[in-house]
Order: structure tokens, then C-alpha cells, then sequence
């Protein structure tokens, strides 16, 4: 019968079967780990933990505050964008503006040369009417006194040809070709 009490209990195992010398020892190494890994380790892990918990915490806020200055700079950089754009439409409108006033200019300067060139014009036409009725006056003197010698057949003092000159030039309307130019 003894075989038969062991044959059950040699066929059951250790870890079934509770043994209470062996839940004490687990339970004293238990408590012994327990205490070392309290006094020892989990300080350590927890500053550990604290460190890395204060690391990530300034990296937030590193993060954020980089975001901050990016922002503040992004700002910074739209409104000299914008400044310049709107400085770049100033310019742009300054120069349409002086391009205005310098054509204006331009065509008053060229009106102004026309004018004078104009002017000009009409007074060399005048005094070129003025030298050829000057010259037509000589040439009809002279064939005035030409005609006047053949007809008489003699020749006339300079007092006689200058009066019939001047009564011959007197009965010559000249007016009419001298307003006539001027008409042009």
C-alpha cells in the first residue's frame, strides 16, 4: 500500500501540490526582491523616467516656441512682403507717371519745334518774296527803261530815268503778289 500512497503522490506534481516551505521561501525572496528593487532600482527608473518625462517636456517646449518664432517670423516676412509689393506698385506707378510727363514734354517740345520751324519757314518765304518782288521791281525798271529808250530813241539822263522809274513802278500794283505769298 505504501507503493500504492507513493504511485499517486510520485505521480503528482511539485507545483500542484502545495508546499508551504516553499511558499514561504517564494514568499521572503519575493519580499527581499521587492524591498532591493524599492530601495535600489525603482528610484532609479523613476528618475530616470522624471528625466526623460522633463526632457520631452522641454522639447515641447522648445517645439513651441520655435513654432512661436517661426509664426512671428513668417509674420515678419509677409508684412515685408507686402511691403514691397506695395513699395514696388509705387514705383511702378511713379515711373508711369514720369513716362506721362515725359511724353507730354516730348510732344510739347515737338509742337513747340514745329512752331518754330514754321515760323521760320514763313519768314524766309517772306523775305525770298520780298527778294524776288525786290529783283521782279529792278527787272521791270530796267525793261522800263529800255522800252523807254527804244521809244524815244534817245537816252535819258539818270534824273529822268529814275522819275519814270518811279511813275512806272507806281502804276504796277505789287500788292497782289506779295499778298498772294503771304496767303501760302
Amino acid at each position: 500500500m505504501l507503493s500504492a500512497a507513493l504511485t499517486p503522490l510520485a505521480s503528482r506534481s511539485f507545483l500542484i501540490t502545495p508546499n508551504v516551505g516553499i511558499m514561504i521561501w517564494t514568499i521572503v525572496v519575493f519580499a527581499v526582491s521587492l524591498f532591493i528593487l524599492r530601495r535600489a532600482v525603482f528610484p532609479q527608473i523613476g528618475k530616470a523616467l522624471d528625466d526623460r518625462a522633463k526632457t520631452i517636456e522641454g522639447e515641447i517646449d522648445s517645439a513651441a516656441h520655435a513654432r512661436e518664432e517661426a509664426e512671428r517670423l513668417l509674420g515678419e516676412y509677409r508684412e515685408r512682403l507686402k511691403e514691397a509689393r506695395e513699395q514696388a506698385d509705387e514705383i511702378v506707378q511713379r515711373a508711369r507717371q514720369s513716362a506721362d510727363v515725359h511724353e507730354k514734354e516730348a510732344k510739347e517740345r515737338g509742337r513747340e519745334t514745329v512752331a518754330e520751324a514754321t515760323k521760320r519757314a514763313q519768314r524766309e518765304i517772306e523775305v525770298a518774296t520780298k527778294r524776288a518782288l525786290d529783283d521782279l521791281r529792278r527787272e521791270v525798271a530796267d525793261l522800263t527803261i529800255m522800252a523807254t529808250e527804244k521809244v524815244t530813241r534817245k537816252t535819258l539822263d539818270e534824273a529822268d530815268q529814275r522819275r519814270l522809274v518811279e511813275e512806272a513802278l507806281r502804276e504796277l500794283d505789287f500788292s497782289g503778289i506779295s499778298s498772294g505769298a503771304h496767303d501760302n
